[in-house]
């Protein structure tokens, strides 16, 4: 079935679906190993790089059939620079994105809420949710997520371009491929930032941080927030610059 045939309704639902279950995954790796008391605790990098490119690929198998798998506003907002997606549709396609994002880390606090009392460091518990940078430049941390999203987006849009499926999103690539470019833009270009590479993915979980009775949270750092959602939109429309000039010149 094509994405235009199919409901706005309910490509927003498998949106907002897929979304949630990407993050509940997502951030549930980060809780698993990062908070006091859990099994996973003390896991590492390779454990969260490895279950964020898993988490996606099941995001992907939900909502891939019927929104192509977006799970992320610069994916959206990329797709519709580049005329493969309506405009008309990206404002439905975020709010459904951060919707899910934000009920995903909701799910999470109060999953491991046990293991959130159990620990003190009021950085793990928000990088639990969001994106805390490994060493604070604003500058820096600003082109860590340019660059990812840059990765990200390009390989999508080259992809789908080459006909792999007929839908346009991380859906593309395939679940499976699209688990794999998650993981390898984790291990290689996340240790700056944690990554964010999705606007949604960081604004909803950041947002039910603030919002939720979390035992000596700290602050949510919203003077930071800015950098995972406007590098990562700047970062996917360089991609799409570059996928147009090769349009233009092939």
């Amino acid at each position: 079935m094509e994405v235009e045939a199919i409901p706005v309704w309910l490509q927003c639902f498998f949106e907002f679906l897929g979304t949630y279950i990407m993050i509940l995954l997502g951030d549930g790796v980060v809780a698993c190993t990062t908070l006091k008391g859990s099994k996973g605790y003390g896991g590492g990098w390779i454990v969260i790089t490895l279950a964020w490119g898993l988490a996606v690929m099941c995001g992907v198998f939900i909502a891939g059939p019927y929104t192509g798998a977006h799970l992320n506003p610069a994916v959206t907002i990329g797709l519709a620079m580049a005329d493969k997606f309506e405009w008309a549709m990206v404002v439905p396609y975020i709010i459904s994105q951060v919707v899910g994002a934000f009920l995903g880390a909701l799910t999470v606090y109060y999953f491991y809420k046990d293991h959130f009392n159990a620990t003190d460091d009021q950085d793990t518990k928000l990088g639990v949710f969001a994106t805390i940078p490994a060493i604070r430049n604003l500058k820096r941390n600003f082109l860590s997520e340019v660059v990812g999203t840059f990765v990200l987006i390009l390989v999508i849009l080259f992809l789908a371009e080459r006909g792999n499926t007929a839908e346009v999103g991380l859906g593309s690539l395939g679940a499976i491929p699209v688990a794999l470019l998650v993981v390898v833009i984790g291990m290689a270009l996340g240790g700056t930032t944690g990554y964010a590479i999705n606007p949604a993915r960081d604004f909803g979980p950041r947002l039910a941080h603030h919002l939720l009775p979390i035992k000596g949270k700290g602050s949510s750092q919203w003077k930071y927030a800015w950098v995972p959602i406007v590098g990562p939109i700047l970062g996917a429309g360089f991609a799409v610059l570059v996928f147009l000039f090769y349009n233009m010149v092939r």
